[in-house]
């Protein structure tokens, strides 16, 4: 197993990790340690290309820097990746392979799960590092994050669409939700007990077939979702989805949803502010994954206190974003970024 230093003038570190023996390739990002150990999810993808790999791991763990600061918990943004099919790829050589490359970082990055993997695959990264959390057993054991973070992502709903149409409730509301995964499936869950209408897509048909009966769903092909006409857009896959192609075809009024880094450029934000579309920042609105992953990190004995005062607090910092972005007339993008900098700067001081 090799530990390479990647140049980067944008993160603190950036590490390439390689081990030929176990077929294990991918990257660790350390973008800021400024509020405490860089913390972030690890995530199993096969990529086209070495490059994007290394491109995704960069503005994850940017995002994570931004999510952990606006959630107000003392720790710094990072995040891994490692290319491969999950499915047919991912061994526990290759994962304890990984976790040794962690554990020589002495601390300084935090992994917990991400796309691609599973309480499980914590447990086999913690015989080799003392830096994986998310595990399902242990005194302070947080377990998968996903129902947590779809928690989240239903207040940013609640929170939006009241912003936008000054009523709180969700009955007969559409949502189009894209990405039926761990996160995607607990936030239809949710979404169908406030009564609201879903449409959903996958890539996966099987998903996608349980959805339809189990939250009495409509389904599209995964690039029909950006033109449905619905209320709602729930990205909860990858990014980049958000761009100069798709923005245009969108038939709603609000965007909000768990996928990271949603917004393809900056300049994005704009875009849909410029359409009438409301915009939840990402990294606010899916906070409450590493809300429930620090528990664990932080060794917090109330966990349930802890979350539920975290995702009260989380709601009502988008709350302001939203009410601050109508009163300037611009995107809560910009304000989003712009608060969370002054965040950071207060707890570090």
């Amino acid at each position: 197993m090799q530990v390479t230093p990647v140049p980067s003038e944008t993160h603190e570190a950036i590490y390439h990790v390689s081990d030929p023996d176990v077929g294990l390739l991918g990257f660790i990002a350390i973008h800021s340690t400024k509020l405490g150990p860089a913390a972030g999810g690890l995530r199993m993808r096969p990529y086209a290309a070495v490059d994007a790999a290394l491109e995704d791991v960069k503005r994850l763990s940017e995002g994570m820097t931004f999510k952990n600061a606006a959630a107000g918990l003392p720790l710094g943004g990072g995040k891994a990746v490692i290319i491969g099919d999950p499915a047919t790829d991912k061994t526990p050589e290759l994962l304890k392979s990984f976790a040794r490359a962690i554990q020589s970082l002495e601390g300084r990055y935090i992994t917990a799960e991400d796309m691609g993997m599973t309480p499980s695959d914590m447990a086999i990264l913690a015989q080799e590092t003392d830096y994986a959390a998310g595990l399902a057993d242990g005194e302070f054991a947080s377990g998968d994050p996903s129902p947590i973070t779809a928690q989240g992502i239903f207040n940013a709903i609640q929170t939006t669409w009241a912003q936008k149409h000054r009523s709180p409730t969700l009955v007969g509301v559409t949502v189009a939700v894209q990405g039926l995964g761990n996160v995607g499936w607990h936030l239809c869950d949710l979404l169908h007990q406030a009564h609201a209408n879903l449409v959903v897509t996958d890539v996966d048909a099987e998903r996608i077939a349980k959805a339809e009966v189990r939250f009495s769903a409509k389904s599209v092909q995964p690039d029909e979702i950006y033109g449905v006409e619905a209320d709602i857009f729930a990205p909860c896959a990858i990014g980049g989805i958000l761009n100069a192609q798709t923005i245009p075809t969108l038939k709603v009024s609000v965007v909000a949803g768990g996928a990271n880094n949603q917004l393809a450029t900056p300049q994005d934000a704009g875009q849909l502010h410029d359409r009438g579309i409301l915009y939840a920042p990402d990294f606010v609105a899916n906070g409450g994954g590493i809300i429930n992953v620090a528990t664990e990190v932080l060794q917090i004995r109330d966990r349930a206190g802890f979350v539920e005062a975290k995702l009260q607090a989380l709601t009502g910092t988008l709350q302001k974003m939203l009410d601050q972005a109508e009163t300037a007339g611009v995107s809560p993008a910009d304000i989003a970024i712009a608060t969370v900098e002054e965040q950071m700067s207060a707890q570090a001081a």
